[in-house]
């Protein structure tokens, strides 16, 4: 697969905090124009690599480019080519909605940016909320005005941290239909996120990150043919499952294996059976992308 120039790039990233690895060696380039999900666990490394790729936090070693700009020696043209949204809520109790973009405005040197503001507020839902004290404003509508501050310079690439939790599905779905829509205009967007449907839905190629590593980088299609076509699901009653099915996990009560076809099911049922196991709630259906990430992380092992 042939991709443009990259608009981010980590080579050979490294980060310890003393005797602890956060970021153990990473090398990933994400092309200009894409929609990349970048996936893991809690603490694998997700936000420590957006905290480096944001000037926030600095490499133990290695690199991290925006555009072709070094975050560390051209801290200035990194920053003016990025917009990120981070995972904590962080605001300024002191300002309206409208005022607080029209300082960040300021940050980046713009002085006639009214119209975009406008725009903002109006595809984030924030219209009505434009002239509230951020105080006023409930959790999801701080959220929303975070993601408007990221993109008030129009960055040319927009890192979204976990940017949907803990709001409602009408900001998710407004959310998403316009950062599609950037992304349509020629924005790049970095996506980290939990919710599993959202990065199968919107992202052409997926990391996995586990322990610091990238232990998955393909096109999300590829990595779900890769992976497992089907899986297949049943409650175990009685006895232990056989060696064979080591890559099984436990999801939400159930055994999730993946299987690749009829025959491999008819294996399944019969190699159960051989090891004494009572199983109930049967279960097949196509695999999605938590099925890879379960895999992938080894959740339940």
């Amino acid at each position: 697969m042939t991709l443009p120039a990259a608009a981010v790039r980590f080579e050979q990233v490294v980060k310890r905090y003393g005797r602890h690895t956060a970021v153990d060696g990473v090398t990933l380039d994400i092309a200009e124009g894409e929609f990349f999900g970048l996936l893991g666990p809690n603490g694998a490394g997700k936000t420590t690599l957006i905290s480096m790729l944001g000037g926030l936090t600095r490499p133990t070693a290695g690199r991290v480019l925006v555009q072709g700009h070094d975050v560390q020696t051209a801290p200035q043209a990194a920053r003016r080519r990025l917009g990120v949204v981070p995972q904590e809520l962080v605001f300024d109790p002191f300002f309206t909605v409208r005022e607080i973009l029209q300082i960040q405005s300021g940050y980046f040197g713009l002085r006639r940016n009214a119209v975009w503001i406008d725009e903002l507020l109006h595809n984030l839902g924030l219209t009505a909320q434009a002239d509230k004290n951020m105080r006023a404003l409930s959790g999801g509508m701080k959220r929303r005005v975070m993601v408007a501050q990221a993109l008030v310079h129009r960055p040319p690439v927009i890192v979204l941290d976990e940017p949907t939790a803990g709001v409602d599905v009408e900001l998710r779905q407004s959310l998403w239909d316009f950062i599609a829509r950037l992304n349509a205009e020629g924005h790049t967007v970095l996506l980290t996120t939990h919710y599993l449907e959202e990065a199968e839905a919107l992202c052409k190629r997926i990391a996995v990150i586990k322990t610091g590593r990238i232990v998955a980088l393909d096109r999300t299609d590829a990595l779900l043919q890769r992976f497992a076509a089907s899986v297949l699901y049943f409650r175990l009653l009685r006895g232990t499952l056989p060696p064979q099915m080591a890559q099984a996990t436990q999801q939400a009560g159930r055994v999730a294996l993946p299987v690749r076809g009829p025959l491999d099911v008819e294996q399944t049922l019969a190699s159960l059976r051989q090891a004494g196991c009572d199983i109930d709630e049967l279960e097949l259906r196509r695999a999605d992308l938590e099925d890879v990430f379960l895999q992938l992380i080894g959740a339940g092992r």
